[in-house]
């Protein structure tokens, strides 16, 4: 059978839509690639593009969008509320049918040389793919951003794995391999931030909370409100609505309530099920048995 991976590069431009769309084109332009979903946000000024198909062409459309989010993205007067070090500022591959990890991540060092020797845009190894284990969490390599990154990549534990210095307009790149990620969002029944960044602290792994939890508060400016913005890199480990019932919970020390929640491009449909599954309170579900699209599938 066909292999198949996924890509979903995340670039630092959320707002000039002719810009975006000529990097996307990167994708829509390769053979052997879909295009599956594509989500800008002007306040995190980001967005993210997920894309499967072939190894071989899910290669090309990397590389290509890598050079082109370099050639397009001036990161020197780049503003927004998502943390970022690149014009692209994360590619990670996605294992999806026929297709180990230990692919990806062969995958992902093939791109990575070619970033830094066609797009010019140094490279960091991450998750499956690190060099080092003090590589491995993305948001230990991002900190710093693109403001501080010239003066990280002089420290001898912080060389790219790629290239040398930064590109002075594109910044560095994470490239590597990864298991499924969500990219979920909560939003809240306030302007202030500090409440969205104490709650994000709560719940973060690095703070002590959820295991395979990423989170920290933003600004949506456009909607005046504050944001508990998260990656769940394991939904299996910690389901979304453990995650959503806790922020419920802290929220209301504050006098505060959630006003809605968001997924960011694509998601595993077991992930939405495990939680249709706990709010409906079904007993003895079986998602494999009693879900009419997995007999489909």
């Amino acid at each position: 059978m066909a292999k198949i991976v996924e890509c979903v590069p995340n670039i630092s431009e959320g707002r000039d839509k002719e810009k975006i769309e000529k990097i996307i084109d990167a994708v829509r332009e390769t053979a052997g690639v879909t295009l599956l979903d594509y989500s800008s946000d002007p306040s995190h000024n980001r967005s993210v593009i997920t894309f499967l198909g072939s190894p071989e062409g899910v290669e090309e459309a990397a590389v290509e969008l890598a050079r082109r989010a370099v050639e397009l993205i001036d990161l020197r007067v780049h503003e927004g509320e998502h943390p970022r070090m690149g014009a692209v500022d994360v590619i990670p591959f996605i294992p999806i049918k026929e297709m180990e990890t230990a692919e990806c991540v062969e995958l992902s060092k093939r791109v990575a040389e070619r970033v830094w020797s066609e797009a010019k845009l140094p490279v960091f190894l991450y998750e499956d793919s690190a060099s080092a284990p003090h590589r491995q969490n993305l948001a230990s390599i991002r900190k710093g951003q693109f403001e501080g990154m010239a003066e990280k990549v002089k420290e001898d534990k912080w060389h790219p794995d790629y290239g040398e210095g930064i590109n002075p307009s594109g910044g560095v790149v994470a490239v590597g391999a990864r298991m499924p990620l969500v990219a979920f969002n909560i939003n809240l029944s306030t302007s202030d931030v500090e409440i969205a960044s104490k709650i994000g602290k709560i719940i973060r792994r690095s703070s002590g909370g959820f295991d395979c939890v990423k989170a920290l508060g933003v600004m949506l400016e456009e909607r005046n409100v504050a944001q508990v913005s998260i990656n769940m890199t394991n939904f299996h480990k910690t389901p979304l609505y453990r995650v959503l019932e806790l922020v419920k919970a802290e929220a209301a020390r504050w006098g505060v309530h959630v006003i809605g929640t968001e997924i960011i491009g694509l998601t595993p449909m077991r992930a939405l099920i495990d939680s249709a599954e706990y709010y409906r309170q079904i007993e003895d579900f079986d998602a494999d048995r009693q879900v009419l699209e997995n007999h489909i599938l």
